[in-house]
Order: structure tokens, then C-alpha cells, then sequence
């Protein structure tokens, strides 16, 4: 047995000092017991469960970042390294179940991040990393090569973020990276043209020579990833269209998914016995008609009895779900007798994941509710469904009204794909765009957007089968689903030991830029 909240023990003190000062009375010793049972329920015992290993469909992925002092130029929002955070936060986000390794490098390389699955403990140490206190200048990307090689990991996808500093030993970095055995993609920042860095104090960074600075795009980066068969890509401006691009380069390159094991502690719940027995005491002594209670729990026993069935369901499904046994999941989710907001949600999202696009449209449909978030959830997934099945004219009705309960970028992101989507697959069918349209086409669509609105109505009506409002707010599933980082936690903040590693060879710098 163990307390997962021990800290609430600390509340027995005063209860016992109330029952070793008690007259003896029944009914207020009674009380006391009830008030120690209650925080016993608090301190939430569980019995502790072996441990179980968990296979887990996902990618193995290095993410390498240039912390270097040229990586503070301002050619991208807000710098370069800032731009590149927030390229990492997001492909994190996109990519919830790959295993991903975190490494920062100047001239010499940390590893931040062990690879990992949680992705918050990744975001944590992202966020812990302060750029002002490494003093190198410089970029070698030999010695990180050198670093990966040494770490004898097997295969693995390698996403280089950097600028490229100065080198120019294009033969030696390639035959490190093929002993490695690595899948090379390099993002690129900045620009060819280049541009001035500017210092703490404001002035711009020169060189010894009292020569400006300029910062640019080293074009052995192109020809390395040539070299090794990796795939080349600079940033756009845009964040989400960048990390589109890089998600497309990776399933361009035939990633292909490996099943990893993840190992946890499972926990039995124990809480509740001591809070049955708590309210069992107190009802016995408040209530006089102790016979007619008994009836009342055996009615509510009946009912309780149908709700737990479908609580086991329900939760049989999320574990198979987690473990991508999907028509196990499918098949204890039809098992629910009384379909509630969670279940209908996990029973759309299943049929997603299994390419059953046409099912989960229909079971987004017939889901029902008040909750402006849900709707808005709602269309998403409808809409994304329809992208799936490349009924584009229909997504892009489910986009809008998604966009019409509230601004969100994914949903604008999609939107402007499938006008693209769209126009390609018009193309490939040899349509072409008239300049007018006559009465019978105007009145068929019209009478399309007249039967669209129909289903809109219907489907804002509320109805009894969407379950409780706390439920809506207790799962809402989406398929942009992200891991969050607590925005009131702040971030402790590096060692120096491991700034003195970065900057490890600073002294010696012979061409820090």
C-alpha cells in the first residue's frame, strides 16, 4: 500500500488531540472517526501494481539545435533562435508519440534531452536553456557529428536546425554522418544575403579586424544533404507552414514507425474505502429509518451497476486506444449501453485513426451539444474528415463554420491547403473554371448550401444523449491534441556546469564565425 498524497497525514495531529480530549460520547467520537476516514481518502492510497511495458507505435527522432551567438540574428521573428524554439515546440506538439532525443551544440555539443516520449520534460529543458550565458561564436557541426557517432544509437532521423556557422569540410562531415547511421534533414535558417548581429549594448558585432559581422546561410548545408541523401529545407516565415514542410520531408524520406517499449507503474485506487465507510458511519448516525437506506442502496446499487459497466467499457476502450488496438477499442465502445459525450467522441476518433473516414463523419454528426468548444472540436474533425476522403467542397464548409465559433491558426492553415488540394485535383480532372455559371448550376448549388445550413441546425440542437456538462469539459479530444506544459511552473533554470560544457573550448576558438 502506498500514499500518493502523504502530506494530508499531517491533519490526523489535531483530530487526535480532539479525540484524546473527547468526553467519551458516542456520537461525537463518531465524528472524529469520520473526519480521519475522510483524510485518509485524501492522502489517496493505491496499491502499487507491477511494472508493465507498453509498445508504442512512433519514430525515433534527433532534434539538433545551434545555440551559437550568430543564431541571435534578427532575419527571422523574433531571432533565429527564437523562431527555432518555437519550430521544435510545434513539431513536438504534431508528433505526440515519437521517441525524440534534444541536443544543443555550438562548438561543442550537450544533450539536454535523453530520448523520450514525454515530450514536457523536453519542452522544460528547452525553456531552461538561456542563450546569454554561452559565450562560444562559433558552429561545429564535426563535432557534433562526432558526438552522434560515439553514441552508437542505430538508426535514427537526425533534424539538423542551424545556420552553418563557417565550415567547409564537406568530406569529412559527410563519412561522419554515414557511419553514423543516421536519416539527415537540415532546416536552414536565415538567408543567403545574410545580415548584421547586434550586441547586448546595441552596437553591432564586429570581427578582430574590426570588420562588420554578417551572418549568413553557409551553403555547405545544401551540398551535405546532398551528399549523405538527406533532404534540404530553409524557413519560410511562417512557423506552422515550416513545420509542415518538415513533417512532409520525413514521410517523403519512408520514416518508417517502430514499436517502442515504454515501461510504467500501474496503480489499483484504494481511496474509496475509507470514504464508504466514512459516509457509511455517518448515515447511520443521521438517519433513524437505517432499513428504508438500505433499500435506497440497493436501488441505486441497480443503477450504479449500469454506469460502472459502462465506466469498464469506457476505460477498456482508452487503454486499447493508447495502444493502438483499435478494433478492440471499437468493440468495447459499441458495448456501452448509455452513449455519452466521452464515448461517442473516442468511437469518431477511432474510426479516424483506422481510415474509416465516412463512420467518423457520421458519429461526429450525431454528437450533440451546447458547448460552443465542442462544436467548434466537432467541425474540425468533421472537416478534417472530409480532407481525408478529398471531398474538399465539404471541409471547407465544416472549416468555416469552425472559424465562425472562434479563431484558431490550425484551422486557417487547413482551410488554405484544401483551396490548393482543391485546385490539384481539379486540374488532374481537366476541370476548368467558367466564367459564369448558368441558372440550373447557381440553383443546385444554392440548394446544396440550403441543405448544408439544414444540417447545421440540426445538429445545434441539444439533446440528453450528450452527457453531463462536467463531462464535456472532462474530454475533448481533438487531433491536434497537444501535451501542455503548466504555464504557472517556471522553468529551473541550468546549472553553470552546464554553460562551462558548451562553452568548453572557448578559449581556443580559431574561427568562431
Amino acid at each position: 500500500m502506498t500514499l500518493l498524497y502523504p502530506d494530508f497525514l499531517w491533519l490526523l495531529i489535531p483530530l487526535a488531540l480532539l479525540l484524546w480530549k473527547s468526553t467519551y460520547q458516542i456520537q461525537y467520537i463518531t465524528h472524529i472517526i469520520i473526519l480521519i476516514l475522510i483524510v485518509l481518502s485524501l492522502t489517496r492510497p493505491v496499491q502499487k501494481e507491477a511494472l508493465q511495458e507498453s509498445n508504442i507505435q512512433a519514430k525515433d527522432i534527433i532534434i539538433a539545435l545551434d545555440v551559437s551567438y550568430s543564431m541571435q540574428a534578427t532575419d527571422l521573428t523574433p531571432t533565429r533562435y527564437g523562431f527555432a524554439k518555437e519550430i521544435i515546440r510545434v513539431l513536438l506538439d504534431k508528433n505526440p508519440t515519437d521517441n525524440i532525443m534534444l541536443i544543443a551544440f555550438t562548438t561543442n555539443p550537450l544533450l539536454l534531452s535523453p530520448p523520450t516520449t514525454d515530450h514536457t520534460l523536453i519542452k522544460i529543458a528547452l525553456e531552461s536553456l538561456n542563450p546569454n550565458f554561452i559565450l562560444t561564436k562559433g558552429t561545429s557541426l564535426e563535432r557534433l557529428f562526432k558526438k552522434l557517432s560515439h553514441l552508437h544509437l542505430g538508426h535514427k532521423n537526425f533534424i539538423l536546425i542551424t545556420d552553418g556557422g563557417e565550415e567547409t569540410k564537406i568530406e569529412t562531415l559527410s563519412s561522419l554522418l554515414i557511419d553514423s547511421d543516421i536519416s539527415l534533414t537540415i532546416l536552414a535558417l536565415g538567408s543567403k544575403k545574410g545580415t548584421t548581429i547586434t550586441n547586448k549594448e546595441g552596437s553591432l558585432l564586429k570581427d578582430k579586424q574590426g570588420n562588420l559581422v554578417i551572418s549568413r546561410i553557409n551553403p555547405l548545408l545544401e551540398d551535405l544533404a546532398a551528399n549523405v541523401g538527406g533532404s534540404y529545407l530553409t524557413a519560410s516565415s511562417s512557423i506552422a507552414s515550416t513545420v509542415t514542410s518538415l513533417n512532409d520531408i520525413l514521410h517523403q524520406n519512408n520514416l518508417q514507425e517502430q514499436m517502442i517499449k515504454k515501461t510504467q507503474h500501474h496503480y489499483a485506487e484504494r481511496y474509496q474505502f475509507p470514504l464508504l465507510l466514512a459516509l457509511i458511519l455517518f448515515l447511520m448516525l443521521h438517519t433513524r429509518m437505517l432499513k428504508y437506506l438500505l433499500i435506497l442502496f440497493a436501488l441505486l446499487g441497480i443503477q450504479a451497476e449500469a454506469s460502472f459497466i459502462d465506466d469498464y467499457h469506457l476505460n477498456k476502450a482508452y487503454t486499447s486506444y493508447h495502444k493502438l488496438d483499435f478494433n478492440i477499442t471499437i468493440k468495447e465502445l459499441k458495448k456501452i449501453h448509455t452513449h455519452s459525450l466521452q464515448s461517442q467522441m473516442a468511437l469518431g476518433n477511432t474510426y479516424y485513426k483506422t481510415g474509416a473516414f465516412k463512420n467518423a463523419i457520421k458519429v461526429y454528426k450525431s454528437i450533440r451539444s451546447t458547448s460552443l468548444k465542442t462544436k467548434q472540436q466537432l467541425y474540425y474533425n468533421i472537416a478534417t474528415a472530409y480532407a481525408k476522403i478529398e471531398a474538399y467542397d465539404k471541409a471547407k464548409i465544416y472549416y468555416t463554420k469552425t472559424l465562425q465559433l472562434g479563431e484558431d491558426k490550425d484551422t486557417l492553415f487547413n482551410l488554405k491547403q484544401i483551396a490548393l488540394l482543391k485546385d490539384k485535383k481539379d486540374a488532374s480532372l481537366g476541370i476548368a473554371r467558367p466564367k459564369s455559371q448558368n441558372s440550373d448550376a447557381s440553383k443546385s448549388e444554392s440548394q446544396e448550401k440550403d441543405s448544408d445550413k439544414d444540417k447545421t441546425h440540426e445538429e445545434d440542437q441539444t439533446s440528453s444523449g450528450s452527457g453531463s456538462g462536467g463531462g464535456e469539459n472532462k474530454k475533448k479530444e481533438r487531433k491536434k491534441s497537444k501535451l501542455t506544459v503548466d504555464i504557472d511552473t517556471k522553468p529551473q533554470p541550468l546549472g553553470s556546469k552546464v554553460y562551462d560544457l558548451i562553452n568548453k573550448g572557448y578559449i581556443r576558438e580559431t574561427h568562431p564565425w
